[in-house]
């Protein structure tokens, strides 16, 4: 059984999320399980999220297909450069979007959701795809979350993939 331990308002909270992410991908080598419980646990662990999860870059199509995810059901295929997680495919970047509503060309997959986080999957020079975490608050996203998070996924890529 898995227990949640992480504290956001400890200032601690992402080296103990980081630990306990490595810790619940140890020694499994499957990438959809993997990819799941790392979006449950985000999920659960960040407070005042409404979805969490991972849309997957699939070469055929030239597009991002999603991928295990906790929240409502969501939009299926993503271009590259078309919303948040299309754009930050695109630039290969982190986006923070304080208000979805001002974002150009935002996808309004979930109706609550105000604020977004998408960090890309990077390795060997490649995205592989991107972790999208949504919010029905404006502005949830700090830099520091943006930063922390954006280092633990790249920890977590190169074990993942």
């Amino acid at each position: 059984m898995w227990v949640i331990q992480s504290n956001y308002s400890d200032p601690l909270f992402y080296v103990s999320l980081e630990k306990e992410l490595l810790s619940l991908i140890d020694g499994e080598k499957n990438l959809i399980a993997n990819l799941a419980n790392t979006a449950a646990w985000l999920y659960h662990s960040i407070p005042d999220l409404n979805w969490a999860g991972f849309y997957l870059w699939v070469d055929e199509d030239q597009e991002l297909v999603l991928g295990p995810f906790q929240g409502m059901p969501a939009c299926l295929r993503i271009k590259p450069g078309r919303g948040v997680c299309g754009s930050a495919l695109e630039k290969q970047r982190t986006i923070r979007v304080d208000d979805v509503h001002t974002f150009p060309g935002h996808i309004a997959c979930d109706s609550a959701s105000r604020s977004e986080l998408v960090i890309p999957l990077r390795k060997n020079g490649n995205v592989l795809g991107v972790l999208d975490l949504d919010s029905p608050l404006v502005g949830r996203f700090s830099l520091r979350d943006e930063i922390e998070l954006t280092r633990i996924l790249d920890v977590l890529t190169q074990k993942i993939f």
